[in-house]
């Protein structure tokens, strides 16, 4: 049986380890040439090798799949630029971009510099905007060159932090927050290309998260990165192309579809501001209140 994603060409960013890894190895498992991007920085995003990258290469050509490396920083105009033109380069298309690069310097808010500010909304917001940039511009130039639309992908990366809202991460969830919304915009933009956008919300046991909690041996398992792949498999395939502007939660033993912001209780504006919060006051009170990290409990 053909695999789900033959003859697709797919970059994973942040391929090396964790989320990223299960992603490339299961799209070439499932006949996908793989672009594996990986800076190959730590946690915080210092450092760079791309031997970590080459070691996910060497594992899917080992198992007689097709993948080449790619070491550039994914925030990087001309670096974002480069990876896909190697990938169509290396495999002659391209059929998806999954942005999965990230990285933390979680501080409460008192105390966070404007270094872990910035490097965090760099990798996540500018990292996934440039890759997503360059590959739809060069769908788009394909869809008018035939004519049509093209069956492309973008599946980008939030995070519950960001969605829900999670103490200590204004910086990391500002940003996750923010590419959930890219991901409904670039949605609704890139429709008439043929291009889909949707986003993964992983619950993973990875070096990202491994010393934000106690983990039990099950724990480790229900959030093992390999729930998450099957999601972002499917997403790449030509099987998904009527799903888009989507987020998808995956990993501690469940998927599920996160609902986005909808307009609330509303009432008449009036121009006397205390009585305008005392409309405001009772507003509140009425509106369903933000759900929690599991997305259902509430504040």
């Amino acid at each position: 049986m053909a695999g789900l994603c033959e003859g697709r060409v797919a970059i994973v960013t942040g391929g090396a380890r964790g989320v990223g890894r299960e992603h490339c190895l299961m799209l070439a498992e499932h006949g996908a040439k793989v672009v594996v991007n990986d800076l190959g920085g730590d946690r915080a995003g210092a450092g760079q090798d791309i031997s970590a990258a080459q070691q996910v290469v060497n594992e899917i050509k080992a198992k007689g799949g097709e993948a080449v490396a790619n070491g550039d920083d994914v925030s990087d105009w001309n670096g974002a630029k480069r990876m896909i033109d190697q990938a169509i380069s290396a495999f002659g298309k391209l059929d998806a971009v999954v942005l999965n690069a990230g990285i933390l310097r979680d501080r409460m808010l008192v105390n966070m510099s404007e270094q872990e500010w910035d490097a965090v909304i760099k990798v996540h917001l500018k990292g996934t905007f440039a890759p997503a940039r360059h590959a739809a511009a060069y769908w788009r130039d394909q869809a008018k060159a035939k004519g049509g639309p093209v069956d492309a992908r973008i599946i980008t990366t939030t995070s519950v932090s960001g969605i829900y809202g999670n103490i200590g991460q204004t910086n990391y969830g500002a940003a996750k927050a923010g590419i959930a919304s890219f991901t409904v915009i670039a949605a609704r933009e890139l429709a008439r290309y043929g291009v889909t956008v949707n986003s993964i919300s992983p619950s993973a046991f990875t070096r990202m998260t491994e010393d934000l909690r106690e983990y039990t041996e099950e724990d480790k398992e229900t959030r093992s990165p390999k729930w998450i792949a099957p999601v972002a498999t499917w997403l790449v395939s030509e099987e998904s192309r009527e799903i888009t502007g989507r987020v998808f939660q995956a990993g501690n033993g469940q998927f599920a579809v996160a609902e986005g912001w909808h307009k609330g209780p509303e009432a008449k504006p009036i121009l006397d501001p205390r009585q305008a919060g005392k409309i405001l006051t009772e507003l509140a009170k009425k509106a369903r209140k933000n759900a929690g990290m599991n997305g259902l409990d509430l504040d």
